[in-house]
């Protein structure tokens, strides 16, 4: 018979139990059905009983949603799903990954929702070019949106450049009604659409109109230096060798910049080498330079994308394996 022990956890009294278990218990059997120990709930005491190296996990975790409730977090399904695996780990602390703010708006906090994610913001405040490289659904240049608008609110930049290549531009462009801005406009929308989430209509408009926002195709920075800036080039696996060296040499003082791509969605022309791709080979080991790299564990879209994008990766694995 298995040796079998019971740990007490006491919720301080100014948190409503509620909050951790959930209106209708919902959060208390998503930990009940990850665990075999039998878990009690009374006033503010939870009762662990079980395998003693189990029970230690859930008391740990019990810890760590209470301190991300104290931290001002609003514990979900998702929340605490994440937390169950970072604590199975053992190796990482929900409440100090989920609790570490990119960017505060009056409406939202915008924060790293996986292991991956955190390593990747903390990437961002410590080096001066950053390459974000995953799949679709990871969050990358998300974060570094909220990161560049946190930058620019605490002046420590002056402007925000966002900029990513129009790969299908050559010849369908010029079949585009209205002038240059409105045929690339389709291309960067993605990039507008991060912008409004996290800045309201007017603040938005205020900063295009004053310069402080430039969201442009990768094509207008040719030639410019660009200083005091935070720079984000995005779905830079559809630059060339030759437009990543241009785009990266236009840093120029008090200048950051945060490159995001995925180098299993390359749509370049048959042939031609992919920038994200080479550059990886090119800048490995230069001081100031880092590069964070993301996977299907760190997809925080619908679950199912999370089972597509490690499916596709393990038929890619099996294509390359039945190549060499």
């Amino acid at each position: 018979m298995q040796e079998r022990t019971q740990v007490k956890i006491i919720v301080p009294g100014d948190r409503e139990m509620i909050s951790l278990i959930g209106t209708s218990d919902e959060l208390l059997k998503v930990i009940e059905q990850a665990f075999e120990s039998t878990i009690m709930v009374r006033g503010n005491e939870i009762t662990i009983s079980g395998e003693p190296q189990e029970t230690d996990v859930v008391a740990r975790l019990f810890e760590e949603l209470i301190e991300l409730l104290e931290r001002g977090n609003l514990l979900t399904a998702e929340t605490v799903s994440r937390s169950i695996e970072m604590v199975r780990s053992g190796q990482h602390s929900p409440s100090k990954i989920l609790s570490d703010a990119v960017l505060t708006t009056p409406t939202r906090s915008i924060r790293p929702k996986t292991v991956g994610q955190k390593r990747y913001v903390d990437a961002i405040r410590s080096n001066t070019i950053v390459f974000g490289i995953g799949p679709a659904g990871t969050g990358k240049t998300y974060l570094a949106v909220a990161a560049a608008i946190h930058a620019l609110k605490t002046k420590q930049v002056q402007r925000i450049i966002l900029t990513r290549p129009a790969v299908e531009a050559g010849e369908r462009l010029g079949f585009l009604p209205g002038d240059i801005a409105a045929k690339v406009d389709p291309y960067l929308k993605p990039l507008y659409d991060a912008l409004y989430e996290m800045m309201e209509p007017d603040e938005f408009e205020r900063a295009i109109e004053r310069g402080m926002v430039e969201v442009a195709p990768l094509a207008f920075m040719r030639g410019r230096t660009l200083n005091d800036s935070f720079i984000i080039l995005d779905e830079a696996q559809n630059t060339t060798a030759e437009q990543m060296k241009m785009f990266l040499t236009r840093l120029g003082f008090g200048s950051r910049a945060v490159v995001t791509g995925d180098v299993t969605q390359i749509d370049l022309a048959r042939g031609q080498v992919s920038g994200l791709t080479l550059v990886q080979k090119i800048l490995a080991g230069i001081e100031e330079v880092s590069f964070s790299y993301l996977d299907a564990n760190d997809v925080v879209r619908h679950r199912l994308v999370q089972q597509i994008v490690e499916a596709y990766r393990v038929y890619g694995e099996g294509i390359d394996a039945e190549l060499s």
